[in-house]
């Protein structure tokens, strides 16, 4: 089971369904569809939507691209089920120290225009994507690296191109050094910021953004703009998790519920996410081909504090709003019992989850949200928005939400939709967010640092709001210098604890993949990240 996942940002993560209680239903297992007639060289489609960048690994920080580029490309090391460290292209990555890593590829692996995977590939394409003038979306992922802030400082000009902790010792063995030690390192190396990229690359990266070549399991074929990307099957990938298929269509859907009517007619094979008005139905309509699990994936509603509007707030008020929304009834009806109440800001199946850390803050309580919000100074303006993408199944839920603290508090909330996923990224990039905006975040690597820093990190890429404090940025690098991974995991849950003082954002629920495929396939299974394990999918003779 693939753990990591470099779609940050989860476009469709949220399923809203009005009605009666959905029963029964698998849990994405293969029922009686094993004894079928396998076609080992078929292809099959999977529901997506259109990628907000081009497919560069280093450039991609949600749903839509994510599942694209782990198709194409293949890391130093993944994870399995248990969140244990599992070699890929990489032979053995070794530390004494935490800081100084030995990297020692597996020989005879090769990019799909058959040139070799090196310890080149990867040096020069980290010291690629962490150089600004390249404007790749994860770039800040390089910064653990020695000589990153030379490369790129957060003030002043670069004076370096090249990270100095990044060393190639032969065509197979290459060196990391870090700027100060971090226990969980190995951990990042699973994203797919980490990829190797060949020579053909640095010739045209716009145009090898719209045709990769990558060393993964699959192969690009082609990009049909906000229709369709196919890959196909490489016979020559040297990985473990070969792919039991000939290929995959990525089909552009902009409705989950036109996506789900083409599952049921057998024209789209795989969904991520069942419509939202079909879930009280779907577990009858697909019987055992229904898929009703958790994984690591959390629901938040975002604090946008470069606005005027929360800029200077008082961080009680923000706990006052929380403390405002019914989480427990909302998920039991508006979302049919498909997600859980968040008691914190991290996801559950990840190293260092525990349980209630936000404490008092998610728990439903009228008379103490509109005494919070009081003593805070009050929401200014008394209105609030929440910003979400119209594509991805949230409306019903952000009215709820709405509708929850106005009823509590007095105070206006109305939901502001964006047309689909790349225009709702879009405003947050560009920070042209009003006020709120709805915030779905899932693990790219099992540990608690992923739902903290790389949130909550003053620098971090993924912290889009503008939320700062050098307090939580000090307990950080007081949990990153920790010794061992065990002690920096307990560190890591003394800052969440903290989280509730300073109010980053307010955790809403923990997701659960509820969704489906046709009868043209078998083998479908979901990854700790919420996707289909497209390698294990086996497509039936016809």
């Amino acid at each position: 089971m693939r753990g990591a996942k470099s779609a940050k940002w989860v476009a469709i993560a949220a399923v809203v369904a009005l009605g009666a209680t959905a029963c029964g239903g698998g849990s994405g297992d293969s029922g009686d569809d094993s004894k079928a007639a396998i076609d080992p060289n078929g292809k099959f489609s999977v529901e997506v939507g259109e990628p907000e960048n081009p497919l560069q690994p280093a450039n991609t920080m949600e749903s839509n691209g994510s599942i694209v580029i782990r198709s194409l490309f293949s890391t130093l090391v993944d994870y399995d089920a248990s969140g244990k460290i599992v070699m890929v292209n990489a032979q053995s990555v070794d530390s004494t120290d935490n800081k100084t890593f030995t990297v020692k590829l597996k020989p005879g692996w090769k990019f799909h225009d058959g040139t070799p995977v090196t310890a080149t590939s990867y040096v020069k394409a980290w010291n690629w994507a962490a150089n600004p003038a390249n404007k790749q979306t994860n770039s800040f992922w390089f910064s653990d690296i020695e000589g990153y802030d030379k490369v790129a400082p957060a003030k002043g000009k670069p004076t370096a191109t090249e990270m100095s902790g990044l060393k190639v010792v032969d065509d197979n063995t290459f060196t990391i050094t870090l700027a100060k030690p971090l226990p969980y390192f190995v951990y990042k190396l699973g994203y797919e910021v980490f990829a190797p990229l060949p020579e053909s690359f640095y010739k045209d990266p716009a145009a090898a953004g719209q045709k990769p070549v990558g060393n993964g399991p699959y192969k690009f074929v082609s990009w049909d703009h906000k229709k369709s990307i196919e890959v196909a099957r490489y016979d020559d990938y040297q990985g473990q998790n070969k792919a039991k298929n000939g290929g995959v269509v990525f089909k552009n859907y902009t409705s989950l519920e036109t996506a789900y009517q083409d599952l049921k007619s057998n024209n789209v094979d795989v969904l991520r996410q069942v419509a939202p008005k079909d879930l009280p139905v779907y577990k009858a309509d697909l019987g055992d081909r229904a898929v009703d699990k958790p994984y690591s994936s959390i629901q938040s509603i975002a604090v946008a504090y470069y606005t005027p509007q929360w800029k200077k707030i008082d961080p009680k008020v923000i706990q006052g709003l929380s403390m405002a929304i019914d989480r427990d009834t909302i998920t039991k009806t508006v979302l049919q019992g498909t997600r859980e109440p968040a008691t914190g800001w991290v996801a559950k199946g990840v190293l260092g989850y525990t349980p209630n850390a936000a404490g008092d803050i998610t728990k439903y309580d009228p008379a103490k949200a509109k005494a919070l919000i009081a003593e805070g100074g009050g929401v200014p303006g008394n209105a609030i928005s929440i910003q979400f993408n119209a594509d991805g199944g949230h409306k019903d839920w952000v009215e709820a939400v709405c509708n929850s603290i106005t009823k509590a508090t007095g105070v206006k909330c109305t939901g502001d939709s964006k047309a689909d996923f790349q225009t709702d990224l879009q405003a947050r990039q560009n920070k042209q967010v009003k006020s709120l905006y709805r915030s779905g975040w899932v693990l790219d690597y099992p540990f608690i640092a992923n739902f903290i820093r790389d949130l909550f990190g003053t620098q971090s890429d993924g912290n889009q709001g503008g939320f700062s404090s050098k307090e939580i940025d000090d307990l950080i690098a007081k949990a990153d210098a920790a010794p061992s991974l065990e002690e920096s995991e307990k560190l890591y849950q003394q800052v969440e604890k903290e989280l509730p003082k300073y109010m980053p954002s307010i955790p809403l629920w923990y997701y659960k993949v509820n969704a489906g495929y046709s009868e043209n396939v078998t083998g479908v299974e979901y990854a700790q990240d919420g996707d289909p394990i497209l390698t294990g999918v086996q497509v039936k003779k016809k």
